[in-house]
């Protein structure tokens, strides 16, 4: 295929390719514990890049090479695994499979031109891992399913088979199955068994009767899928004829119905025994597209126009993609990059583009920078390559402004990618830094972190002088805690506070007097006002009924001033005042010591004397809510929104068969761990989204905690 290895040394070569249809991106997707990295371990040591697979539970995986990985003992983040077979470069990306890091499993999408759903033989499959694949089913993104963990106590592939079809579709069928008295597995097409006694690679023998019993039922299932897939149309009346159809017409078939993502192979493997690698390795090269089948996402120029259709070509204009940030305590910044067009070459200016994030602390920026080295990443090892063309991975270092999600580019023409749908994080984590050094340390690695984690939102709140930060879960809040730690940032926790506002609940009445003298010079300025409540939302209204000129006219917009000015203090529990009108109806002024200063005291003095004579009222935000879930909670979904003092304004049908939408108005007070509670009503099935609606006056019992 024209490529270059360059020994490091590591057990694995680094593999500059210079053409597309010889790369495979494949991302690693499943639920958490399903066997993603160890699948990834055997593959990596079956095709000869590491001498020995590692192990979740000793840390010591080429994937989960993050020290917050080994510490939950699962993976935190995406990594890039590339190896060889048949002359074909495949970059495995694996995801983490827990629903707190689904912006990973996103981002790993991008970069991949195919999906393998990774279950484990004795779990079934979960809701989640069912609304991925219907993502992945509405772009038409190739996809292949591997019944992992055979080896499993309670491991049942039949069983697995039958949950896949039921989640999936009927698209789904089985290439081989495992043989039932000996470890290996039973070709369905080939009519062949692959031994796997003796480990990887596998021999080729004949099956038993007993295998071929298992076979027969299973196999006319899978032609029939194959052939209705087919652009034959002759095919199926050849068939159901008695025909007998070429294996090589069915295998040919079976890649192109795969490739265009609608024909999912299944394939047993055990990452433990060497069983269905080999199988696998196959499949990935030989059925699932390489870049050049794969449309590359919109481009446009870095003012969001102009509008163009690129493809995998290594000469065409420089597009690619800042897919995932890491900082590596040796080398600083890295980038991991999937080019989507043209030709990374090392010791070349590039333009970097990052736009549309600032609402999570990614401000607007266009910087040339310039690339010096380019490698190939192997989970945390870089390897130095010559290029990285269309359609491959890569990773460059101490880019200073790339940011995950933004667009590498020529300087010459600066282009902009259209970015990746990004969930909203929804559960907030209020920090505190313990001294004023861990202060200055907590700045520097938020930086970093939010650079790196575009799931992650900073908010520095003016109101509650909190620094929140806006995690996907508490895993997720666990690794970002952990991350600001490692970086010599010493914090806390503390409970977050939210922005409430004050209001009052009936008309009263109140007099400021500010009348002092000193020094010869004095300030004199009386001021009675009228107050009363607006209707919620209206903001503040002054009026001015002043007869006679009891408060020169020149003094009317200082006693709004100093309304003003207390409305923002607040008047009860130091919250602003809002939707109130007040009125300006008396007063007295020194023809001599009257001043503006003095009546803007006297207009905040008035206005405190008005909240003692009359009752002040809390009032805290509402949010409007639409839940996403399967109808089989909905009953339970409803329950706990009303328990949560949540006003449920309709349900409709979502365009997805068996799930709902739920409108509601819900006190964000009671959505402070609604990302963990509703995940765990609904088993992660279930998401939701918010956005400010108004504020709603607190009751009482609640208003009494607060003040």
């Amino acid at each position: 295929m024209g490529s270059k290895h360059t020994d490091n040394g590591d057990g694995g070569a680094a593999v500059a390719v210079d053409d597309p249809a010889r790369v495979r991106n494949i991302v690693l997707v499943g639920p958490s514990g399903s066997g993603k990295t160890t699948l990834t371990e055997a593959l990596l040591a079956a095709a000869g890049v590491i001498s020995r697979a590692g192990t979740v539970t000793e840390g010591t995986t080429v994937c989960d090479h993050d020290p917050a990985a080994q510490r939950q003992q699962r993976s935190v983040g995406l990594s890039v695994a590339p190896l060889v077979h048949n002359d074909v470069k495949i970059n495995l990306i694996d995801t983490p499979g827990y629903a707190d890091f689904v912006g990973e499993v996103r981002a790993g999408l991008r970069a991949a031109d195919a999906a393998l759903f990774v279950v484990c033989a004795a779990e079934g499959v979960d809701p989640a891992t069912t609304a991925l694949w219907a993502e992945c089913a509405a772009v038409r993104m190739p996809r292949a399913v591997v019944i992992a963990r055979l080896d499993h106590q309670r491991a049942d592939p039949a069983a697995e088979m039958t949950a896949c079809q039921e989640a999936f579709g009927s698209g789904v069928l089985p290439l081989y199955l495992p043989s039932a008295g000996r470890p290996g597995l039973l070709g369905l097409l080939s009519r062949r068994f692959f031994d796997y006694s003796e480990g990887y690679p596998p021999r080729v023998g004949e099956p038993t009767e007993e295998d071929l019993d298992l076979i027969d039922d299973a196999r006319n299932e899978l032609i029939e899928g194959i052939i209705a897939e087919s652009e034959d149309e002759t095919l199926m009346d050849r068939y159901l004829e008695g025909e007998e159809i070429d294996q090589a017409t069915l295998i040919n078939d079976l890649e192109t119905a795969v490739a265009r993502g609608s024909f999912h192979p299944v394939i047993p493997v055990c990452a433990s025994t060497g069983v269905g690698l080999a199988e696998l390795l196959e499949a990935l090269t030989r059925a699932f597209p390489s870049p050049l089948e794969h449309a590359v996402p919109d481009v446009t120029d870095v003012h969001g126009s102009g509008s163009k259709s690129l493809t995998a070509d290594p000469s065409g204009p420089l597009v690619a993609e800042v897919v995932r940030t890491a900082i590596d305590s040796y080398v600083g910044r890295v980038s991991l990059i999937r080019v989507f067009s043209g030709t990374l070459r090392p010791e070349r200016p590039v333009h970097i583009s990052g736009h549309g994030m600032s609402d999570r602390g990614h401000e607007d920026h266009d910087v040339d920078e310039r690339v010096a080295h380019i490698y190939s990443p192997l989970g945390s090892n870089l390897r130095e390559v010559p290029h990285c063309v269309a359609g491959d991975i890569c990773a460059l270092t101490k880019l200073g402004s790339a940011e995950t999600g933004d667009t590498v580019s020529s300087p010459d023409k600066p282009l902009l990618m259209r970015p990746w749908t990004m969930p909203e994080p929804l559960l907030p984590v209020a920090v505190v830094a313990k001294t004023r050094s861990d202060e200055d340390a907590l700045s520097r690695n938020l930086a970093r972190l939010v650079a790196g984690d575009p799931t992650l939102r900073l908010e520095r709140n003016a109101e509650t002088h909190q620094l929140v930060l806006w995690c996907m879960g508490e895993a997720h809040a666990d690794v970002v805690l952990a991350r600001l730690r490692a970086g010599g940032a010493d914090v806390d926790t503390e409970p977050v506070k939210l922005a409430l506002r004050e209001t009052f609940a009936g008309r009263a009445r109140g007099k400021g007097r500010h009348v002092k003298q000193s020094g010869g010079h004095g300030q004199y300025a009386v001021c009675d006002i009228d107050v009363e409540p607006l209707p919620v939302g209206s903001g503040f209204e002054f009026v001015d009924k002043v007869v006679g000129g009891a408060v020169p006219s020149q003094f009317i917009g200082s006693v709004e001033k100093g309304v003003r000015a207390q409305l923002e203090k607040g008047l009860s529990a130091g919250y602003p005042v809002v939707d109130i009108r007040v009125t300006l109806f008396d007063g007295k002024a020194h023809s001599v010591d009257s001043s503006d200063a003095a009546f803007q005291t006297a207009g905040a003095l008035a206005l405190k004397d008005a909240a003692a004579n009359g009752r002040i009222s809390l009032l805290e935000p509402v949010d409007t809510v639409t839940v996403r879930l399967p109808d089989e909670h909905l009953g339970t979904v409803l329950g706990d929104l009303s328990g949560r003092r949540g006003r449920v304004l309709g349900t409709e049908a979502d365009d997805v068969p068996g799930y709902s939408l739920v409108h509601a108005e819900v006190p964000a007070t009671a959505l402070l761990r609604y990302a963990i509670d509703l995940r765990s009503m609904t088993s992660g099935s279930a998401t939701f989204t918010r956005s400010f609606s108004r504020y709603d006056p607190l009751p009482e019992a609640l208003a009494a905690q607060v003040t």
